[in-house]
C-alpha cells in the first residue's frame, strides 16, 4: 500500500484498513443509532495467525484486503485493534445474517490459502469470535466488546475449533 497523508488519520498504515481510533467512534455512533432504532449489531475479532509476515509482510495487507471481500455491505467495517487483531463491525444485522458473513469470512480465508499458499511458503490459522446484540438501556457498548474478546481468548486455547458467535441478551 502507498502510504497517503490524506488517510493517515484514520487508516492503518500497514494493511490499509481502519485503525482503532476510527473504528471506535464510528461503533460507538452506531451504538446509540442502533440503542434509538432497536436494531440488533454484531461485532466480531479476528486473529489470523499467519506464519511468514516477517519475512513477507505484504501477506497482511493482501489478507485483510480478501477479507473485506467478504463484507459486502458499505457499512460494515473493519479495523486494525493491534498486531493480532482486527475488529469487524455489522451493522442492522440479526444472528442468521452475521452466520452469513461468518461462512463468507471463512471462504475468503480459503481462497487467501489457495491463492498465495502456492506462491508463498506459509501456514494460517485464525480465529473468529463474535457477539451479537441489540443495544439497550441495561447493556453498554464496553461489556459487548469485554464480552467478544474474552470469547476470542477461550478461542484462542481451543484448537479444534477456529469460530465462535454468541447472542447478548
Amino acid at each position: 500500500m502507498i502510504y497517503s497523508f490524506r488517510n493517515s488519520s484514520f487508516r492503518d498504515p500497514e494493511t490499509g484498513v481502519y485503525n482503532q481510533i476510527y473504528f471506535m467512534e464510528v461503533f460507538n455512533r452506531e451504538w446509540h443509532r442502533h440503542l434509538r432504532d432497536k436494531q440488533s449489531l454484531a461485532l466480531l475479532y479476528l486473529c489470523p495467525h499467519i506464519h511468514e509476515t516477517v519475512k513477507q509482510p505484504h501477506l497482511l495487507e493482501l489478507f485483510t484486503n480478501q477479507v473485506q471481500e467478504a463484507l459486502l455491505r458499505a457499512t460494515d467495517l473493519i479495523a486494525r485493534l493491534d498486531t493480532n487483531h482486527f475488529a469487524l463491525g455489522l451493522f442492522n444485522v440479526d444472528e442468521q445474517g452475521t452466520q452469513v458473513v461468518l461462512a463468507r469470512i471463512e471462504a475468503q480465508i480459503n481462497e487467501f490459502k489457495e491463492k498465495y499458499g502456492k506462491d508463498h511458503n506459509f501456514s494460517i490459522d485464525y480465529k473468529l469470535a463474535g457477539g451479537i446484540c441489540i443495544p439497550s438501556d441495561d447493556k453498554n457498548i464496553e461489556g459487548l466488546f469485554v464480552q467478544v474478546e474474552s470469547l476470542s481468548s477461550q478461542l484462542e486455547l481451543d484448537h479444534d475449533q477456529h469460530q465462535a458467535l454468541i447472542n447478548i441478551h
